[in-house]
């Protein structure tokens, strides 16, 4: 499937998706013989996803996707949250998590090198900012193949914090 599909998919889901609550991260399909659907969604108010929302979201996307048919082989619907080392795939992600410690993957190099690793310093003018133990750098957000967040303590602490905070509300 390519990414225009899957673009079509995303734009199919998303208002539905925003409407019940919930943001979608990506909308991925990968395999081959079986093809898998993944649809990753995260709830808009920052509580942890439950298995009743993953249910409630796989019904909802799989009668869409049954009325508009953009899929036409068989398949498997996924529907998973994005997890504590969740994906960075949005410019806001990175102003979102600034503090939290990144890895990113450049589909080519910049300045002789294409993996970076260290803490996320905020999206500005097309650049994501990423202080790494070789001081600042910012890379170009066309550039970036793959960046998703690393599990270190600061994570798992701002996480149990979200999750206190949301047993209070």
């Amino acid at each position: 499937m390519s990414s225009l599909q899957t673009q079509a998919i995303e734009t199919l889901i998303s208002p539905a998706m925003a409407g019940m609550g919930y943001d979608v991260v990506r909308v991925k399909m990968f395999g081959a013989s079986r093809p898998t659907l993944q649809v990753m969604v995260e709830r808009q108010d920052a509580a942890a996803m439950t298995v009743e929302d993953c249910a409630l979201i796989s019904r909802t996307v799989s009668a869409l996707l049954d009325v508009e048919d953009p899929i036409t082989s068989s398949y498997t619907l996924e529907v998973s949250s994005p997890g504590l080392d969740r994906p960075l795939l949005r410019p806001a992600d990175y102003d979102k998590f600034t503090g939290l410690e990144a890895k990113i993957e450049l589909r080519g190099l910049l300045d002789g090198q294409r993996r970076f690793r260290g803490v996320l310093a905020g999206f500005a003018d097309d650049l994501v900012n990423i202080v790494t133990k070789d001081g600042t750098k910012a890379l170009p957000y066309a550039d970036i193949d793959n960046a998703k967040l690393i599990i270190t303590d600061e994570l798992l602490a701002a996480g149990t914090a979200e999750a206190a905070k949301q047993g209070q509300a």
